[in-house]
């Protein structure tokens, strides 16, 4: 009977007692909270200590016995303020998590028999959403481009994401990407007619972002179209006005010809004439053409009036 009862108690030493070496995968979005449990029940005395990374840097510890209840914010201090240590259970939280926060949690007791657990911790930063716009690139080298519009969405600053197309609910096309900080883009052409409902959906194993693809909107002449129009416009218009500004000048230049020469029509020259009166002089004979004419002389009224008096 004593021996079952001994084999009873390591039974039990054996079960709670057991270094179980799982690691469980756990997910966060970067900003959220996150609770490690230590699964360790309340009867035992021993000590727990926390560890991250594969240096197993101390960040947490508990001593039942001296009750003693420790966190620390780990070399290079990413967790100052952010971890929250269950005195009653050992389990531990992860406020505010961002990315540097991923990686490795080690769990472990000591007592009887060591026990312990690893917790991988995966911290995505929050999907942006998906922007779609018109390949114009491809619109112009396609040959298919009077009929179907090229379209591409894409994001930047991702890692560890999916983006797809979608038709409805039917999926049409996708892109995986693993690393960190990477821009993704894919294409699709439809229709211009086309009057299904396509999303562009980018997603994680926690959440996912749709954007909903307008065909009218989106579906429209190309910038550069556009501005070979604009220059055509532009360029058209310095034309005329160089016309218009020709042509007056021309105008002007005419106009002044015209005063000119009705300027020099308007000049009379004549001819002067000496008339001599004839006096007890002697007769200067300038030549066999000299005209003789009499000189007659204006009063002033006032003169005339004097004259009269006298």
């Amino acid at each position: 009977m004593l021996f079952l009862f001994y084999l009873y108690c390591w039974s039990l030493i054996g079960v709670f007692g057991a270094d179980t070496n799982e690691i469980q995968s756990v997910s966060v979005m970067e900003g959220d909270s996150v609770s490690l449990n230590s699964d360790f029940a309340e009867m035992f005395n021993g000590d727990i200590t926390w560890s991250f990374g594969a240096e197993k840097s101390l960040i947490a510890k508990i001593k039942r016995k001296k009750q003693i209840f420790s966190i620390f914010d780990g070399p290079d201090g990413r967790f100052r303020d952010r971890l929250k240590l269950d005195n009653q259970t050992g389990s531990l939280t992860i406020t505010d998590s961002r990315t540097q926060h991923a990686g490795l949690y080690k769990v472990e007791m000591t007592g009887t028999k060591l026990s312990s657990k690893t917790y991988n911790v995966s911290v995505y930063a929050r999907l942006p959403v998906p922007v779609i716009n018109r390949d114009c690139s491809s619109s112009s080298s396609s040959s298919s481009s009077q009929q179907n519009c090229s379209l591409v969405c894409s994001v930047v600053n991702v890692g560890h994401v999916t983006l797809s197309w979608y038709k409805g609910n039917s999926l049409l096309s996708s892109i995986s990407v693993s690393d960190l900080s990477i821009s993704l883009s894919l294409p699709l052409e439809v229709e211009y007619q086309d009057k299904n409902s396509y999303s562009c959906v980018l997603n994680n194993h926690i959440s996912h972002k749709t954007t909903h693809l307008d065909i009218t909107q989106l579906c429209q002449p190309c910038s550069d179209s556009l501005t070979v129009w604009i220059s055509v416009v532009v360029v058209g218009s310095l034309l005329i006005v160089a016309a218009v500004g020709i042509f007056c000048f021309c105008r002007k230049c005419r106009k002044t010809d015209r005063e000119v020469q009705t300027s020099d029509e308007e000049i009379t020259y004549a001819e002067t004439t000496f008339n001599i009166r004839n006096v007890n002089k002697s007769k200067i004979i300038e030549g066999n053409h000299v005209v003789y004419a009499p000189v007659t002389t204006r009063r002033s009224k006032k003169q005339q009036n004097s004259n009269n008096a006298l």
